[in-house]
C-alpha cells in the first residue's frame, strides 16, 4: 500500500509540486495503477507458441558483410574531397 508520505517523498524527489489537496487523489491514483500492475503480473500466458500473433514473417534478409566500394575510386568522382571524406562547396 502507497502512503500518503510516500507520494509527498516521491513529489520531493522528482521537484514536483503537489498541493496537499491532491496528496490523497494521487495516492488513490497511485494505489489503483500499482494494483493494476499486479493483476496483469498475475495473469497466466504461458507459452503461446507464437512469436508473432499477427502470423507475419519477417522476409529481411540476414545481414552479410561485403566488400564495400574503393573510397579513393569514389572520392576520385566526387567534386572533391580531403582526408579522405566528401568535401562539399557552400552556397548562398
Amino acid at each position: 500500500m502507497v502512503t500518503r508520505e510516500e507520494i509527498a517523498n516521491i513529489a520531493l524527489l522528482s521537484k514536483l509540486y503537489v498541493p496537499e489537496d491532491e496528496l490523497d487523489a494521487l495516492t488513490a491514483d497511485m494505489q489503483k495503477m500499482i494494483g493494476f500492475a499486479d493483476m496483469i503480473s498475475a495473469a497466466n500466458v504461458g507459452d503461446t507458441g507464437f512469436d508473432s500473433v499477427s502470423g507475419l514473417q519477417n522476409v529481411f534478409r540476414e545481414d552479410e558483410v561485403v566488400q564495400s566500394s574503393d573510397r579513393a575510386e569514389i572520392l576520385k568522382n566526387a567534386g572533391g574531397g580531403e582526408d579522405g571524406c566528401f568535401v562539399v562547396r557552400r552556397r548562398g
